[in-house]
């Protein structure tokens, strides 16, 4: 399987100490199969910190994703799971990490499933200030086009990344 990385560098060795905290699946390397999707990340993160849009590709076999070896976590679709697993892992003042509720503590190492894009942000936020119950935002999160992640948290999961080649606008 082929996925993306899409940022204002190119890739040549993934390092998980670079990668910020308090994202989607928790501190982690963020890849997709849609290359146009890590060309939108490519030039939003180019728009926020400076550089050269750059998409870097690599190789990974599918069969990880049932490999015992590693742990890891796939959301198919989105649901109530998903969306407090995200929010936990977004808000910084979450406590009780060690919960399956949260990547914080990096207990998966690969985690795949819908991307919280900012489209949900309005949704999530009226349900973080209790304007809507969570079945609600669920329900929202069903009717929007969400595109997909494969993020990677230990250094593990990381070394499976085949680099492949590189992408420049």
């Amino acid at each position: 399987m082929i996925v993306y990385h899409g940022s204002n560098t190119e890739i040549s060795a993934v390092d998980l100490e670079k990668c910020r905290p308090c994202k989607d699946f928790g501190r982690g390397f963020y890849t997709t199969i849609l290359k146009d999707q890590a060309w939108r990340m490519a030039l939003r993160t180019v728009r926020r910190y400076g550089g050269n849009p750059c998409v870097t590709a690599f190789t990974i076999d599918e069969n990880i994703f049932t490999d015992s070896s590693f742990k890891v976590l796939v959301f198919e679709n989105p649901c109530e799971e998903w969306a407090r697993f995200i929010l936990n892992n977004r808000n910084p003042q979450v406590t009780g990490i060690q919960g399956l509720e949260s990547n914080r503590d990096s207990k998966y190492d690969i985690v795949k499933g819908p991307v919280a894009n900012d489209d949900l942000n309005f949704i999530f936020n009226q349900y973080v200030t209790g304007l809507v119950p969570i079945e609600y935002l669920v329900e929202q999160m069903k009717a929007k086009k969400l595109t997909n992640q494969i993020s990677f948290h230990t250094a593990k999961a990381a070394g499976l990344l085949q680099r492949t080649g590189v992408f420049h606008d």
